[in-house]
């Protein structure tokens, strides 16, 4: 797998990948990421589906928010990719957007695909992500090795060196900004995931140390049309470095909600 740019298209300061034909599925990144996160499915979903993979405000070439924006003002900005019916697919941050989306589009959505997503983290996990949020100047780009420590390990991969190079080069104060709505969220409440009217799948590595099997378990149990599905061997990075698995995956999902 390679992660080489691709090129994009620019709708209201929102960059976006766009490939194939079909029924629309939008894929959304996480914190310090890009649209090229989803090189690992793009190509393969694309054979059924138009793919839309934007970058996120303030991430690669996306314009930023500005202010103190929540969880909110990331969805309304992407909400314009929801002028015709979507199956929303997020990766940690992206799927807080997504179920986000889902939520407060339920004309829209017509399935949604929650991967790595956190909900009710420890007390520990919230004062750890809350620290890393806290750390952050807006004004130099953060260091990337503990980010890669936790993600990859020591191990050097394509995988590793892709993200190391994204986290350098992403615009410091939309990480900030990104990362500190990241840490301030706690995943759904039990009402709004009982009220999802669409398919929802929760996906995450059993490997998993944040965004845990449990979580997953959980917020499938809630939501009336949930299921939960782990990859035993996989992490947080798993769309990454188990992306044939996470392909077969969603395709299997999304013509499922596009029936």
């Amino acid at each position: 797998m390679t992660w080489t740019t691709r090129p994009r298209s620019e709708a209201g300061g929102i960059a976006f990948v766009q490939e194939g034909e079909g029924p629309r599925l939008l894929l959304l990144h996480g914190v310090g990421l890009r649209a090229e996160a989803w090189n690992g499915q793009i190509a393969g979903l694309a054979k059924d589906f138009e793919v839309t993979a934007p970058d996120l405000p303030g991430h690669g070439v996306s314009a930023r928010l500005e202010g103190l924006p929540g969880l909110p003002d990331f969805s309304n900005s992407l909400a314009r990719f929801l002028d015709r019916p979507v199956v929303v697919i997020g990766h940690s941050m992206g799927a807080m957007i997504a179920l986000d989306l889902a939520i407060r589009f339920p004309d829209h959505v017509v399935g949604v695909a929650a991967l790595n997503a956190i909900y009710r983290r420890t007390e520990a996990a919230k004062e750890a992500v809350q620290k890393r949020a806290d750390n952050l100047d807006g004004g130099t780009a953060p260091d990337p090795e503990p980010t890669l420590q936790r993600w990859f390990g020591n191990e050097p991969t394509p995988e590793r060196q892709a993200c190391a190079s994204w986290l350098t080069s992403t615009d410091p104060l939309g990480y900030r900004t990104a990362y500190r709505t990241f840490a301030a969220e706690d995943g759904p409440s039990g009402e709004e995931l009982a009220g999802l009217t669409c398919p929802a799948l929760f996906l995450t590595g059993g490997l998993e140390p944040n965004s845990t099997p449990a979580m997953s378990r959980a917020m499938a149990g809630l939501a009336p049309q949930g299921r939960a599905a782990v990859i035993e061997d996989a992490a947080h990075m798993m769309p990454m470095t188990h992306a044939d698995a996470v392909t077969a995956i969603l395709k299997e999902f999304a013509r499922e909600c596009l029936k």
